[in-house]
């Protein structure tokens, strides 16, 4: 789970570890079965320059909305630029796409902190499921929050072409 960074009491360690997100290693492919890996590039937004310690969690669920895998925090953006939050890091899915149960969905969910509430939000979310999951460039649509784990009420975040951009890369 995602943590404050800054304005906290916490000793230097785990300031360092709450910055580096919560990542997982690549695992292992065994008997040549495709892994996937996701390279979490950018994410635009109106007022992306407002968000405080922006990160993306990245989780795996079945249709009913159970997890797969061990949800994963990206590191805190590393940059913003105009309307990006710029990201540029690699998540490693834990299962073998081949493994997954039918329905299953990759989900992105945007979080950050709000001091007035000294608490973290999501702001918005995004997935992808399995027949779109092809090697290369990805622009996903962004959905207003609450993040619908089922995927039944979508609700577009904005009309304006804003997304966020993943590259896929199929791992044997």
């Amino acid at each position: 789970m995602y943590y404050r960074t800054q304005h906290s009491s916490d000793n230097e360690d785990d300031r360092q570890e709450k910055v580096k997100g919560s990542l997982l290693p690549k695992p292992v492919s065994y008997g040549g079965l495709p892994m996937l890996t996701i390279r979490v590039e950018k994410i635009g937004l109106k007022d992306a320059v407002s968000y405080i310690d922006p990160v993306i969690t990245v989780s795996v669920k079945d249709a009913s909305g159970s997890d797969m895998t061990a949800p994963q925090d990206t590191p805190i953006a590393m940059n913003k630029e105009g309307s990006y939050l710029i990201y540029n890091v690699d998540v490693f899915v834990q299962k073998c796409i081949d493994s997954l149960p039918l329905g299953f969905a990759i989900f992105f969910e945007l979080k950050h902190y709000k001091p007035k509430k000294k608490d973290v939000s999501t702001k918005c979310w995004a997935f992808m499921e399995k027949d779109e999951i092809k090697e290369g460039q990805a622009a996903l649509e962004l959905y207003k929050k609450p993040t619908d784990f089922k995927r039944k009420k979508l609700n577009l975040l904005t009309v304006k072409p804003l997304y966020l951009h993943v590259k896929l890369l199929i791992n044997i």
